[in-house]
């Protein structure tokens, strides 16, 4: 085995390369940073847009808990808002779901995935730590070895080779950890017909609570980011231009379907940001294939209906920081040989949970030939609403929703 502290004396080489400068790898970063291994992180994008992209903004309750372990919360912990409420909207009126009293009785935290970005950026530089911004990996190569090579593309367009003992493929489901892998890899992937119009907001929350309305005209939603800003969700017809419809139009579609006329106005503010967003789901099996591993987006794509993309990313970080510094430092494989096990167990359940949300705030699915039939979609009508009268009356299905939101 090679000591990863053998990588010190080469150029353009770590004991870990990650690729992806998102949660997972920051994270990911972060832990072997702690533990004395080596590691540098490549990201194709510049650090600014690292920084500023708005992604998912609901932290589980298990994923502050890895983070305080680690030393890596102090910025949720003095910014971060408790949340623990959801509103229910229909034709029928709206009821709330205060979630945090039930089932394990614990709450969300809200802080923007930018800001905790920044704030695991800004811990693992200051560590010492090496990001190499503006650097597109190309490829995975020699991952059947123990001296795998990282192809890279820099912001001068030169060429480059980084060596590892492991490879981390933390870049998304379209990086180059996932374009790497061999054929032997199973992917699953789900469709789910459903396109959102994602909308960043300067405006202040119109509830205390996440909204989640069911309309004719297509599902709407409502979470608040900060004090000052809020997003919304709009379906949409699949194929929208994200600059298609008006302010006016998009804060007339919200008015509509938050059933604001009934319910009470939204407070309204310019839209800064938009965003087409196709709802999609896959998981590639397994996690490791030799010394390439998966995490976060890489290994599984979640809808955002349930917020556990973020959360996912965390946890599997850790998994992952545990069982390659029982290898590199302590030279047992066994954790890293039940990384993927013990990570596909979570993603699945995440993804059961997401795909229950989708069918719930959705008429059927907008792709296919012909759409649903009418008899199709009245089943799936009455189905919709039997779900949500058994969330508003029945204990046992919101102690299951409880649980199911809040954790993995």
């Amino acid at each position: 085995m090679t000591n990863h502290q053998d990588f010190r004396k080469e150029r353009d080489s770590a004991a870990v390369v990650i690729l992806g400068a998102g949660v997972a790898g920051l994270t990911l970063g972060n832990l072997l940073q702690a533990a004395g291994v080596e590691c540098v992180v490549l990201e194709r994008a510049t650090r600014d847009h690292v920084q500023t992209r708005a992604r998912a903004g609901f932290l589980a309750p298990g994923t502050v808990r890895v983070l305080e372990r680690h030393g890596l919360a102090d910025g949720l912990r003095r910014r971060g808002l408790p949340h623990g409420t959801c509103e229910f909207r229909t034709a029928d009126g709206a009821f709330r779901l205060d979630y945090s009293r039930l089932g394990r009785r614990e709450q969300h935290t809200v802080y923007p995935q930018q800001d905790l970005v920044t704030d695991l950026l800004g811990h693992f530089l200051d560590g010492g730590g090496e990001v190499r911004f503006e650097t597109t990996a190309l490829g995975v190569e020699e991952t059947d070895g123990p001296r795998p090579t990282v192809t890279v593309r820099d912001a001068e367009d030169r060429p480059g080779r980084w060596r590892a003992r492991y490879v981390a493929g933390c870049d998304g489901r379209h990086g180059a950890a996932r374009d790497s892998l061999p054929p032997t890899a199973r992917r699953h992937r789900r469709d789910h017909g459903v396109t959102w119009l994602g909308l960043l907001a300067e405006a202040p929350p119109s509830l205390d609570a996440v909204g989640y309305a069911l309309h004719e005209r297509g599902f709407a939603g409502h979470m608040a980011r900060t004090p000052e800003v809020t997003r919304y969700y709009l379906q949409c017809e699949r194929g929208l231009a994200a600059d298609a419809w008006s302010e006016e139009r998009i804060w007339d579609e919200l008015d509509e379907r938050l059933y604001a006329p009934k319910l009470g106005p939204l407070l309204r503010g310019p839209i800064v940001q938009r965003g087409i967003i196709a709802l999609e789901s896959d998981v590639v099996e397994p996690l490791r294939h030799g010394s390439l591993l998966l995490a976060g987006d890489a290994a599984g794509l979640l809808s955002p209906t349930a917020a556990k993309g973020a959360n996912l990313a965390v946890l599997e970080a850790e998994l992952l920081a545990e069982a390659l510094v029982e290898d590199l430092v302590h030279g047992d494989p066994g954790p890293l040989e039940r990384y993927s096990q013990r990570c596909l167990r979570n993603i699945w359940r995440a993804q059961e949970f997401s795909h229950w949300m989708v069918q719930l705030l959705h008429a059927p699915s907008e792709s296919g030939a012909s759409g649903a039939s009418g008899e199709e979609a009245s089943y799936h009508a009455a189905l919709r609403a039997s779900r949500i009268e058994a969330l508003r009356t029945s204990r046992p299905h919101q102690d299951w929703f409880a649980e199911n939101y809040l954790g993995l």
